[in-house]
């Protein structure tokens, strides 16, 4: 019996912590978003003491996700039609709501002429361009969309290499596994970003606007309700929108 105690004892001890240490809410976050995200995630830390996770990857792979039960409180989409379908299924607890609209940019850390702007992209000296995979980021099918604006994409489709999510994309830029990408335009402002390589942006006339949206999830009512209501409403206040137009996200 008292060795039986003793297990118990240590069993709780190694549970403990990890209790002590939960987050008050998990959210999951765009790609695009996810530096933006960590500095909402500071404010709101300061002003509530409350504690935040995120989760960062593509909108797509997210919403199979949560489909399937994945105990996310709040999302942070790269568009409005993910959060939008989950919604319609009754996987929310309200309507997604747009915290701002994204852009494109080219960038890159090779010696690549920007100036020539997006017919860049059919230049011989590049053999490789990087974007978030279309199947499942709403940046990457925008970039599709803006390489057919152009009238570019039967040409420069051999080159494409697809990441999983507009990070992974960005990644092959900053380790010059690829001569230039296609990325958000907040990946590059992000202060651990700022000065490295060259971008300029894309036209937005050559793709439709990035709406983006967050809603909180069905799975927040039952478990962190109070904290994603909170979370929720901060990012459309007056100190969450300066935090977005800092990040390069335009203002809805």
């Amino acid at each position: 019996m008292k060795r039986r105690s003793i297990i118990f004892l240590f069993l709780l001890s190694l549970l403990l912590p990890a209790q002590a240490f939960a987050a008050d809410l998990t959210v999951a976050v765009a790609a695009n978003a996810q530096y933006v995200f960590e500095e909402l995630k500071q404010v709101f830390e300061k002003e509530t003491g409350m504690t935040v996770d995120g989760v960062v990857g593509s909108s797509g792979k997210f919403t199979a996700q949560i489909e399937n039960g994945a105990p996310f409180d709040v999302f942070l989409s790269a568009d409005m039609s993910y959060p939008q379908t989950l919604h319609t299924e009754g996987l929310t607890y309200n309507a997604p709501k747009v915290y701002g609209y994204g852009s494109l940019v080219i960038w890159t850390m090779r010696d690549v002429d920007l100036s020539k702007g997006f017919s860049v992209l059919a230049s011989d000296s590049v053999k490789k361009i990087s974007i978030a995979s279309p199947k499942t980021a709403p940046y990457g099918r925008q970039a599709v969309n803006a390489m057919k604006f152009y009238g570019l994409y039967p040409q420069v489709q051999s080159k494409i290499v697809y990441g999983e999510s507009i990070a992974q994309a960005s990644q092959f830029v900053t380790t010059k596994a690829v001569d230039l990408g296609i990325t958000a335009k907040s990946v590059v402002v992000a202060p651990n970003m700022k000065g490295q390589g060259k971008w300029v942006e894309v036209d937005q006339k050559a793709y439709e606007p990035i709406a983006q949206g967050a809603v909180i999830l069905k799975y927040a009512q039952k478990h962190n309700m109070e904290a994603a209501q909170k979370f929720f409403d901060f990012l459309y206040s007056g100190e969450g929108r300066a935090v977005f137009k800092k990040h390069g996200y335009t203002l809805p």
